[in-house]
């Protein structure tokens, strides 16, 4: 469907075949364990960082099946999210653009650094991008929180390789 018919409200909107997927993320993120046992700061910061890196693992494993138009679709909704959380805090509509701009380009840039980490299995290398890329409670040892965040950011990466496109798209099997 191209951008001209969305726009016009035109036929199926083809983001709802990935909205299970994104909510599962958005659950993920959620978990108590990230900001309860390893310290991420249950702030707006915190908890956007906590999305983006659930989001990066869930995008990898939709790009390794070239599920390409899934990933992009992912990311229009990340967008829609952002721009309603902004505008939920006051943001005015003159610099909306401007500010989900911003955060689709941090986006890019985490899922960027992570990409090669859960290709490669690579721990060491995730939890290095994971402590640059996420704000942490005050006072905790973010080395130690960020090789927790790694090793169960790629946990959830391998069950992610396990599961069948169809499965990962509709969202139940993810835990």
């Amino acid at each position: 469907m191209s951008f001209l018919s969305r726009l016009l409200g035109t036929g199926p909107d083809p983001r709802e075949a990935v909205r299970p997927l994104w909510h599962k993320v958005v659950e993920l993120a959620r978990k108590p364990e990230y900001y309860a046992d390893h310290m991420v700061a249950d702030t707006v910061a915190g908890r956007f960082d906590m999305i983006t890196a659930i989001l990066s693992a869930v995008m990898v494993r939709v790009e390794a099946s070239d599920m390409r138009a899934e990933s992009a679709l992912l990311a229009e909704l990340f967008v829609e999210d952002m721009d309603g959380q902004l505008r939920q805090f006051g943001v005015n509509d003159v610099v909306i653009g401007k500010r989900v701009g911003r955060l689709m380009s941090v986006l890019g840039g985490r899922l960027g650094a992570y990409r090669s980490a859960f290709v490669n299995k690579d721990e060491p290398k995730l939890a290095q991008a994971i402590a640059r890329n996420t704000t942490f409670s005050e006072g905790v040892d973010e080395q130690a929180c960020s090789k927790a965040i790694a090793a169960d950011l790629l946990e959830l990466s391998e069950r992610l390789s396990k599961l069948d496109d169809k499965a990962i798209l509709h969202a139940d099997a993810i835990r």
